[in-house]
């Protein structure tokens, strides 16, 4: 993706099975588990650096001492920053002789993240402030033990004004209106409740005394609990917590929308968005790492029985997020990996069509750098079809008598596609010239090419692009650089679909407007004169949002229902183009087909972007908001 667009967010969750000492003993510090979580946070830095955020708890602790930990920040190295301070922290205890390393229950004791469960959290903010109180993990505090709760989460809910007015008709007071504190409170409740009825059980049966909170904490049944909680949550989630009886948990949307994965040994459990830092941080082969299953909860009681049960009802099709494979998560996943290289090579044949089969007239590259293992998939069937057309002319040749020597010098020797490292980004340049002029003019500059690998005014470029969004890198600093170069051709080909319609469940592309494809849409729309179309769709748009029984029926599809995707590619091409290439380099754009993102991404269906067919109510009514944003000019995201 060559623009900069918001990251999901990030989840860890650790629950150590044995005591700090047999950390100590295998792996020379009470403090593995504490180290561990930096590596998997750290491992999944790419999902958000917004903020960070660490919780943690100690099980069975003395009366009248800290059980429950967090701390979060903000800066521009909030992961380094936090595990920083609480390392020196850690040394000065040492120092004043507090705490010692070689007896691991003075650790427990006194440093607050040497307990045996701990929590972390990477924020990518999709809304509201950017304060460090806006950072998870969430924090729900009480004296009664069992009703502590601690969330952090990977999650965009589309309905939290009518979570917020159900606390408030509860009699609740909700501090803020973000969908984090919804969650925290509205499980809080559940909670509380919960909690109140064990008590009456309690006294029912005369359990008092020390027995009275430990009793409670052993009867409470969170899959229960988030199954109340959860009825009315519209979004993609997946959540990781803390309850103060010692339970842990993990959890995902019934949809499947937002991953997440965990592994258990005899040593510790472990969660996290992503399978690939579970495998490296743990030395855990594929095998070993179990994928959340979409509506289901994962509880690590505290005496550390694990338990796997479902919250939600089985929904008819799962929609996991395709943006994650394509895009988002680290590509070192097996799966992922091999998914992108397949996105690469189903573009050949778009590719093709458009520069022909004479190799020796284009070099084949890659922008930005998450785009280079679709391009080695790319690089890998344009050369399968060089070999077979090859074979053929042999084939052919030999059966006719004109096999020579010359004749196979110049098949396999010449006509190869050649493949080059053409763009190189730089550094992430801060943008402190406050004048938009001087805004744009640094952002041309965020790529330099290398130079020489194109002969000017003689070869095609074709660079492959994970993903197209707005167009803005594109044009105002991509092309401009590789333009440079004086190819004849350059082609920027989307392992990706047009994006064109907004998301709402994790990913920060809300403004409709800013959407390259739907501002080509419109652009076509005003060129061939489709009058009136725009004002009919307004006026759907706003009846359905009135509608709280509205069918779930996307109205904004009618701004594309004229044009095929070839007219729209052509049309973004031309947005894209910057005047200094007009008369020097034709600019051409292809994207993935969604039939070729299905067929690369079986297991991942969630294409509400591309497509327009969302899996939940409130996605409609974000599309149908967006677009009246556009139409009457607001800016502003549409949840």
């Amino acid at each position: 993706m060559s623009e900069e667009i918001g990251h999901f967010c990030g989840i860890a969750l650790i629950r150590l099975k044995k005591p700090l000492a047999f950390y100590a003993e295998k792996y020379g510090t009470p403090l593995w588990g504490f180290n561990q979580l930096f590596l998997l946070m750290e491992k999944q830095h790419n999902r958000g650096q917004d903020g960070a955020g660490i919780g943690s708890m100690k099980l069975n602790v003395k009366p009248g001492e800290a059980f429950m930990f967090r701390e979060r920040s903000t800066s521009s190295k909030a992961l380094a920053k936090i595990f920083d301070e609480q390392n020196k922290i850690l040394n000065k205890l040492i120092t004043k002789g507090v705490a010692f390393p070689e007896f691991p229950d003075t650790i427990k004791q006194h440093f607050e993240y040497g307990g045996e469960l701990l929590l972390g959290h990477l924020r990518y903010g999709t809304s509201g402030a950017y304060g460090s109180t806006t950072c998870h993990p969430y924090f729900r505090k009480s004296n009664w033990p069992c009703k502590n709760l601690m969330v952090a989460g990977n999650f965009n809910l589309t309905n939290v004004e009518e979570l917020n007015s159900k606390l408030v008709d509860r009699g609740q007071h909700p501090v803020f209106d973000t969908d984090t504190q919804a969650i925290l409170e509205e499980t809080g409740y559940h909670l509380d409740a919960m909690n109140d009825r064990l008590a009456l059980d309690a006294e029912a049966k005369k359990i008092q005394g020390k027995e009275y909170a430990k009793w409670i904490g052993e009867q409470v049944d969170l899959p229960e609990i988030f199954r109340k909680a959860s009825v009315n949550w519209d979004g993609g989630y997946a959540l990781a917590g803390i309850v103060g009886n010692g339970d842990a948990f993990a959890m995902r949307d019934p949809l499947g929308i937002r991953p997440g994965f965990y592994f258990e040994d005899e040593e510790v459990v472990a969660v996290a968005s992503e399978r690939a830092p579970l495998m490296t941080v743990f030395n855990k082969e594929m095998e070993e790492v179990s994928e959340l299953d979409p509506g289901s909860i994962l509880v690590i009681r505290s005496n550390g029985e694990v338990i796997n049960e479902r919250f939600a009802e089985d929904p008819a099709r799962r929609t996991a997020c395709s943006f994650e494979r394509i895009y988002f998560s680290r590509g070192n996943d097996p799966d992922i990996y091999a998914e992108r290289k397949t996105l690469g090579a189903l573009l050949v044949p778009q590719v093709l069509k458009v520069i022909g089969k004479d190799f020796s007239k284009s070099v084949f590259s890659y922008v930005p750098n998450t785009a280079e293992s679709a391009y080695y998939g790319f690089m890998e069937q344009l050369r399968l079809v060089r070999r077979a057309e090859v074979k053929q002319k042999l084939l052919d040749a030999n059966k006719s008598g004109e096999l020579t020597d010359k004749l196979i010098d110049d098949l396999v020797m010449d006509n190869w596609p050649k493949g080059e490292k053409i763009a190189n980004k730089d550094i992430k340049l801060r943008t402190f010239i406050s004048q938009e002029s001087g805004r744009a003019q640094l952002v041309s500059h965020v790529y330099d090419i290398t130079y020489g690998v194109i002969r000017a005014g003689k070869d095609s470029l074709v660079c492959i692009d994970d993903s197209i969004v707005r167009g803005t890198t594109l044009k105002r600093s991509i092309l401009q650089i590789l333009g440079r170069s004086k190819p004849t051709k350059l082609l920027i080909a989307s392992t990706a679909p047009q994006i064109r319609y907004p998301d709402c469940y994790g990913i920060d592309m809300s403004e409709l407007g800013k959407f390259i494809a739907f501002q080509a849409a419109i652009a076509l729309i005003k060129e061939k004169g489709y009058h009136g179309l725009l004002s009919e769709v307004a006026i759907k748009c706003r009846e359905a949002l009135k509608d709280s029984k509205s069918k779930l029926e996307n109205h904004v599809k009618r701004v594309y229902e004229n044009f095929t995707a070839s007219e729209i590619s052509a049309k973004v091409a031309q947005l894209v183009t910057p005047e200094c290439l007009n008369e020097t380099t034709e600019v051409e754009v292809v994207y993935q087909s969604i039939e070729n993102l299905h067929e690369a991404l079986p297991n991942h269906l969630g294409d509400w972007y591309f497509t327009g067919d969302y899996p939940t109510p409130g996605g409609y009514r974000v599309v149908h908001k967006a677009f009246l944003n556009f139409y009457e000019n607001k800016d502003g995201r549409s949840y």
